[in-house]
C-alpha cells in the first residue's frame, strides 16, 4: 500500500513539474513563431496541458485498464469547468468574450458529447478510436485556419524558438516518466484499496493530470488574462474528448467495465459542461458566484462518486 502511495504521489509531482515545462515551452514556441492568439490559448496551451491526460491514459488501456484511463478524461473535464474554473473564478472575474461564446465553448461541449455517446455503453473500439481523431483533426483545422499575425521569423526568433522546442521535449520526457509511475501506483492502489480503477482515475489521477491546466490558469488570472483561461480549459476538453479518447481507442481499449463511471461519471460530465456554458452565456462571465456554485458542484460530484 505503501509502495503504490509513493509511486502515485512522485508520478503526480513529476507530471506537475513536467507539465509546466511542456505548457511554458510550447507556449514560448507559439509565441517565438507568431502563431495567433486562438492557436496559443486553445490549441498549443490546450494541448499541452492535456498532454499528461493523453499519456495516463493511453498507458492504462494498453496495460488493460481502460476503466482508470475513462475515468481520467471524464474527471478532467469535469474539474475544468468546475474546479479550476472556479479558482479562476475566484481570483478575477473571467470574462467570456462572443467568439468564445460563439465558437470554442460550443466545439468544446459537442466535443465532450461525441466523446459520452462512444464510451456510454461501456466500450471504445478501435472504430470508435478512429473516428474520435478524425474529429480531432477536422477541429484542428478549424481552430487554426485564421491566418497568423506574421510569417517573417528572425535569426533571434529562430534560436528562440529552438530554445523553447527543447524545453518542451524535455517537459514531455518528464511527463512520460511522471505518467508511468502515475499509472502504475494509481493500478496498484486501486487493487490494495479495494477500490475501481474508474474512481482513481476519475478523483486523484484527473486531479493530478489536470495540474498544469490548475497553475495555468493561477497564473493567467492573476494577470487578469482571462481569454486564455477559456481558451485553455474549452481546448483542453477538446482534446481529452477527441485525442486522449481516439489514443485510447486506437491502442485498443475494448470494455471498460466500471458502469458508474460511464452513466453517472459521463452523465455528471455533461451537466457540468452545460452548466458552465450557460453560467459564462448569462452574463459573458463567470462571477465569483458562480465560482463559487462551480467548486459546490465538483465537491457534490466527488463525494457521489465516491459512495457508489
Amino acid at each position: 500500500m505503501l509502495t503504490a502511495a509513493i509511486f502515485l504521489i512522485f508520478g503526480i509531482l513529476l507530471l506537475f513539474m513536467s507539465g509546466n515545462w511542456l505548457v511554458g515551452g510550447a507556449a514560448s514556441l507559439a509565441q517565438a513563431l507568431n502563431l495567433s492568439s486562438v492557436v496559443v490559448g486553445a490549441v498549443v496551451l490546450g494541448f499541452g496541458t492535456s498532454a499528461p491526460e493523453l499519456v495516463v491514459s493511453t498507458i492504462a488501456a494498453w496495460r488493460g485498464t481502460p476503466a482508470l484511463g475513462i475515468g481520467n478524461i471524464v474527471g478532467s473535464n469535469v474539474a475544468n469547468l468546475t474546479l479550476i474554473l472556479g479558482i479562476a473564478g475566484l481570483i478575477t472575474t473571467v470574462n467570456l468574450t462572443p467568439s468564445v461564446i460563439r465558437r470554442q465553448a460550443p466545439l468544446s461541449m459537442l466535443s465532450v458529447a461525441v466523446f459520452a455517446v462512444t464510451v456510454i455503453d461501456g466500450h471504445l473500439s478501435r472504430m470508435e478510436g478512429v473516428v474520435l481523431s478524425a474529429l480531432l483533426i477536422a477541429t484542428l483545422i478549424y481552430l487554426v485556419r485564421a491566418p497568423s499575425e506574421s510569417t517573417a521569423v528572425s535569426t533571434a526568433t529562430e534560436i528562440s524558438a529552438v530554445r523553447s522546442l527543447l524545453k518542451a521535449l524535455i517537459g514531455l520526457a518528464g511527463v512520460l516518466a511522471g505518467a508511468h509511475f502515475a499509472v502504475k501506483g494509481a493500478t496498484r492502489g486501486a487493487e490494495e484499496w479495494g477500490l475501481s480503477g474508474g474512481f482513481i482515475g476519475f478523483s486523484l489521477v484527473a486531479v493530478g493530470t489536470s495540474l498544469p491546466e490548475l497553475v495555468t490558469v493561477i497564473v493567467a488570472a492573476r494577470r487578469k488574462e482571462t481569454g486564455l483561461i477559456v481558451g485553455n480549459l474549452f481546448g483542453s476538453n477538446i482534446f481529452n474528448s477527441l485525442a486522449v479518447a481516439g489514443a485510447m481507442g486506437l491502442v485498443g481499449a475494448g470494455r471498460i467495465g466500471d458502469t458508474s463511471l460511464t452513466r453517472f461519471g459521463v452523465g455528471s460530465m455533461l451537466v457540468v459542461v452545460v452548466l458552465a456554458y450557460c453560467l459564462g452565456v448569462r452574463k459573458s462571465c463567470i462571477s465569483r458566484a458562480d465560482a463559487l456554485l462551480l467548486l459546490a458542484v465538483y465537491g457534490l460530484t466527488m463525494t457521489v462518486v465516491a459512495v457508489i
